[in-house]
């Protein structure tokens, strides 16, 4: 019953929030280059991530010069602006950075600056004036209404798309449903693990004109923690065939068993963090007795975890499962970037 006034009483701070943002009583500041947002209405994984990357190599391969904004969820001292990567060479840890941020970092040398920042208005202003970003994407930027953007994405998951339905604390919602008419566009993620038309046809009667497309995780690549070599995992027997321990820090842990399961793999344990965990020796240790216990052969673990375990020595091999979405109608997807 508190956490439901709770919730309540926060739905309505998060709207009038953005009834002042609408009415121009809060400014928004434009980041001088286009800018996509992208984000979530509801708190934990929606496979956002992903997508950011997706959207900035789209970006990148159109001879832009694309920056990711991010606040750097979880990192050592929020307060400090960082440059992740500038585009060519990595320039903080994770335990500085944050770990997605890390982990977009290394998805994107090459093709995309990465800072973490609270203030992405302030961050935008340097990163333009330094580098010459002509095309910035926010990462978990449709709260972030501070920043001005061209066009706003939000993903919704298709396994939980609005978290019970009510708002923090008692539920995940970060502001109430009926503010999905600020988005331009809408993706469902991981549409292949759930009936989504009923969501489709909820999202369509709130926001007619809203494009709406629906994205699949798959693997991408399987790698070798300690070497950072590539394993073959399709149809390699020694991947497959072995009994593995699966483990992660994620929002929506049981998505990555659940893949990881579809693709193949022989997921004969499990075993959750809390999301953005950092890891200690003693929780690789006690990982190595569980997999003993359960008479398991590897470990598997997410690149976003990955980063953060390098330093660990591992009594049993450990892979890392790099993951990348598809996109239905990826070409129409492109042209509206």
């Amino acid at each position: 019953m508190i956490l439901s006034l709770l919730g309540h009483l926060y739905g309505k701070i998060a709207d009038l929030r953005n009834r002042f943002y609408d009415r121009g009583f809060f400014d928004a500041h434009s980041l001088g280059a286009r800018t996509i947002s992208i984000g979530n209405i509801t708190t934990g994984g929606t496979g956002k991530t992903p997508l950011v990357a997706y959207v900035a190599r789209i970006l990148a391969e159109r001879g832009e010069k694309v920056c990711i904004l991010t606040r750097g969820y979880g990192r050592e001292d929020s307060s400090k602006r960082v440059l992740v990567s500038d585009g060519k060479n990595i320039q903080a840890t994770p335990l500085e950075s944050g770990d997605e941020p890390f982990e977009l970092a290394q998805k994107l040398l090459g093709k995309a600056l990465v800072i973490a920042d609270a203030d992405r208005v302030a961050a935008a202003d340097w990163a333009e004036r330094k580098f010459g970003v002509t095309a910035f994407v926010l990462d978990d930027g449709f709260q972030h209404r501070r920043a001005k953007r061209d066009l706003d994405i939000v993903c919704i998951d298709a396994t939980d798309p609005f978290g019970k339905r009510e708002m923090l604390p008692s539920g995940r919602l970060r502001e109430p449903i009926e503010n999905l008419v600020r988005a331009d566009v809408i993706i469902i993620t991981r549409s292949d693990l759930s009936d989504i038309e009923n969501l489709k046809f909820e999202i369509s009667n709130l926001h007619p004109e809203v494009p709406i497309y629906t994205t699949t995780n798959r693997i991408s690549r399987v790698a070798d923690l300690e070497s950072g070599e590539t394993v073959d995992h399709d149809g390699s027997i020694h991947l497959t065939s072995s009994r593995a321990l699966a483990f992660c820090g994620l929002g929506n842990p049981e998505n990555f068993y659940a893949l990881l399961r579809r693709e193949g793999f022989t997921v004969a344990e499990t075993r959750s963090f809390r999301d953005h965990h950092y890891y200690s020796q003693a929780d690789v240790d006690e990982l190595y007795i569980s997999a003993k216990a359960c008479r398991t052969d590897i470990l598997l673990t997410t690149a976003k975890d990955a980063v953060k375990l390098t330093e660990f020595e591992f009594g049993s091999p450990c892979y890392v499962v790099e993951i990348d979405i598809e996109i239905n109608d990826a070409e129409d997807f492109a042209r509206l970037i």
